[in-house]
């Protein structure tokens, strides 16, 4: 049977496919992926039949519809995600492992599938989706060390992800991904990797100019900030949301970053100190999803900005 691997862009994305293809190598895989907001991906591979498709940290709710063809096109399928899934068909042919808790990612569904047997990578993953209470309780139940480099690991994989089209990133996410296959030691990569220096300088000259931006909405319940249509805005949108998140973990974030075509594309992260909400609110409006922790919506209409930050406001309030 072909393989194929389908994945998100993201540091979390790519380091659960890489602890999977570490424990079971698949050197001739077909991969499938994209920027991180591109998450209908099955929808490139509707017309495959009878392979072996594996499917990492992608919501099944946006894929219902090509999962269900491919299934019934005799195709072998693995999904292992953490975002809201819906409806799940059934099939002899499917294999799941989904789990929405806020303090899971993907590659923890697959540390824990795999028996800590990659355990760095999936602590990697996991700074990446800014769950640091959760990387450092697996790397402190390792006793692995290191932890600022694995740190900063994450959220340097998982900026790559970030923007509006391929032409934002740094790498294209299948490429950063071969980058990383060769490597067991995540430690290793960070000392020896070009791409790592490269995506590091990226980060830091993004992060200098969305630091300087001042919040366009504050309340109780939180603040959201709002970027320029530049491809440094669209890169940094995602982790700059997280870093705000970090310094006020007892109130909600939104960033909003003007999309080319005059909408604005949303990155919302709920409380720290509350992991709730954020998958509810971006699922009010058209292209929102995401997980409970944190969500975000592809294109909202610059008319409706003031009915989601009533939205927001409301959600994060109750």
């Amino acid at each position: 049977m072909h393989c194929i691997d389908v994945f998100n862009g993201d540091a979390d994305g790519i380091c659960s496919l890489h602890q999977l293809r570490l424990h079971e190598p698949q050197a001739e895989a077909r991969l499938i992926s994209g920027i991180k907001r591109d998450i209908s991906l099955l929808k490139q591979i509707e017309t495959v039949r009878d392979s072996s498709i594996t499917v990492l940290d992608i919501s099944l709710d946006k894929n219902r519809e090509s999962l269900t063809q491919l299934l019934a096109q005799g195709n072998k399928v693995l999904y292992v995600d953490h975002h809201y899934a819906g409806e799940v068909p059934h099939s002899d042919l499917l294999t799941i492992h989904i789990n929405p808790e806020p303090q899971l990612c993907t590659s923890l569904i697959i540390n824990w599938l795999l028996e800590d047997n990659y355990a760095a990578w999936a602590v990697v993953g996991a700074f990446g989706d800014n769950l640091d209470e959760s990387a450092l309780e697996l790397a402190q139940r390792l006793s692995l060390t290191n932890l600022d480099q694995l740190r900063e690991l994450g959220i340097l994989l998982n900026y790559n992800g970030y923007g509006a089209a391929l032409e934002d990133l740094f790498f294209h996410p299948a490429e950063l991904y071969r980058q990383v296959r060769p490597y067991t030691d995540p430690l290793v990569f960070y000392a020896d990797s070009p791409a790592l220096k490269a995506l590091r300088q990226g980060y830091q000259d993004d992060m200098e100019r969305a630091k300087l931006s001042q919040p366009v909405h504050e309340d109780r319940t939180g603040r959201i900030f709002r970027l320029p249509s530049d491809s440094w805005a669209r890169r940094v949108s995602g982790t700059f949301a997280n870093a705000v998140a970090n310094e006020r973990p007892d109130v909600a974030h939104a960033m909003l970053t003007e999309n080319r075509d005059g909408s604005l594309l949303v990155s919302v992260r709920a409380p720290l100190q509350n992991r709730n909400g954020a998958d509810t609110l971006c699922r009010q409006f058209p292209s929102g999803g995401g997980r409970a922790a944190a969500a975000g919506i592809n294109a909202l209409p610059e008319e409706q900005l003031d009915t989601f930050i009533q939205a927001f406001s409301r959600q994060f309030g109750e």
